[in-house]
């Protein structure tokens, strides 16, 4: 949103230029999300416990797990809100890429949302069963995977960055593969998340490690030097990235041990797609 309004004012004031590189617009999507989760975080944990969205611990779990009964859960609705609001506040959103990966963060975060509100609702651990939400799953990672080979401007074409020369043409099959990936780091995430943070902290390393890999790809200089395969427009995602990692970065302040909220699935669901 910046993007589009302080940009074109370079023609009048120099300094908006900088609004152009998106290594300023990642510090600067990493410092709102930043700063915004510590702003907000207090006052959203505090409506949590207000509202009684309580984690229901597994009565099969570890005895050292019943003292965090009472702990409010969906606190990955602070994560997203923060991802989300810098991302849409410092990228470029004429990028359809941005949109891909804003619309499968949501669509992922309203099923872990729904997971989470009947298991408050019951007070269970039991949530959606397994196979509606597989089913949700794959239907939002198909719609982004038809969208993806559509798109002419979007290579269908396998890489590895370590091997300089290897290509593998997917073509149709580029569609399952796309669900299988979304579909399968998703559950992943959510599979490892449990009490006081275990899962944010490889979402950030993944998130961090996602971001060199987009302005890497997407930047056709430094592609070249590296011999990646050149993806344009691919260097936004970056931005997305970047707030991802600093909103991870606040939201584990709070649930540390001992964790004063825990993200729940409509955090480690929407993060892991």
């Amino acid at each position: 949103m910046l993007y589009h309004f302080l940009y074109p004012l370079y023609e009048y004031v120099n300094a908006f230029n900088v609004f152009k590189y998106i290594t300023f617009r990642i510090f600067g999507a990493g410092l709102t999300a930043l700063f915004l989760s510590f702003i907000v975080g207090p006052s959203f944990i505090k409506i949590l416990k207000i509202k009684q969205f309580e984690q229901a611990i597994r009565t099969d779990g570890p005895s050292s797990h019943f003292i965090k009964k009472g702990t409010p859960t969906m606190g990955g609705l602070l994560i997203l809100f923060c991802t989300l609001f810098s991302t849409l506040l410092w990228a470029d959103l004429t990028n359809s890429y941005i949109w891909c990966a804003i619309g499968i963060m949501v669509g992922y975060g309203l099923i872990g949302f729904l997971d989470d509100y009947k298991k408050i609702a019951q007070k269970n651990s039991k949530g959606i069963s397994g196979k509606t939400k597989l089913f949700f799953q794959i239907i939002f990672a198909l719609v982004v995977a038809i969208f993806l080979y559509q798109n002419v401007s979007i290579s269908s074409d396998l890489t590895f960055p370590l091997f300089k020369n290897f290509v593998l043409p997917l073509g149709w099959f580029y569609i399952p593969f796309v669900v299988f990936v979304i579909v399968g780091t998703s559950n992943a995430v959510n599979l490892t998340d449990g009490l006081d943070g275990l899962a944010i902290g490889p979402v950030m390393t993944v998130a961090g490690t996602f971001l060199l890999l987009c302005y890497v790809t997407g930047h056709a200089k430094i592609a070249q030097y590296l011999q990646v395969m050149f993806i344009p427009r691919t260097g936004e995602l970056a931005i997305f990235c970047g707030a991802m990692v600093t909103a991870g970065l606040g939201f584990l302040w709070f649930s540390t041990y001992p964790a004063a909220v825990f993200m729940g699935d409509v955090g480690s669901l929407a993060l892991g797609r």
